[in-house]
């Protein structure tokens, strides 16, 4: 997991994480790299909108990752939800950009235990 860390500590991109219903209906939307709060996780900084609603009833989500520059390099990281929690001065230590903080939306930290990694290979 470490590696894994120091990859998106160290890479440029944009991330798209998908997740699905509990009748399979597929949602897909841009996110941004991971973050690394507890060993063996990654945590998601979300709001309550579609992507957040359909892991609560299914904890199935992948999330892909495209490298900047030329060519499509990056990773695909197969998750399981473990757990949420609604924190918000914890998220405010840790966003890397700045969320519209006037919007009264709860934002939730959301973990996933990785279950497979590969990498983003493509023409």
């Amino acid at each position: 997991m470490k590696e894994l860390q120091e990859y998106f500590e160290n890479s440029k991109g944009f991330g798209v994480l998908a997740t699905a219903d509990s009748n399979g209906k597929v949602n897909a939307a841009i996110y941004s790299r991971p973050h690394f709060l507890e060993k063996e996780t990654v945590t998601f900084i979300m709001r309550d909108r579609l992507t957040h609603h359909n892991l609560q009833s299914n904890p199935s989500a992948t999330f892909l990752f495209v490298e900047e520059g030329a060519g499509f390099q990056g990773k695909r990281l197969y998750l399981k939800k473990t757990r949420e929690e609604n924190n918000p001065e914890l998220v405010k230590k840790i966003k890397r950009r700045k969320l519209n903080d006037d919007n009264e939306e709860p934002t939730f930290l959301v973990y996933f235990t990785v279950e497979k990694e590969l990498p983003l290979i493509g023409a």
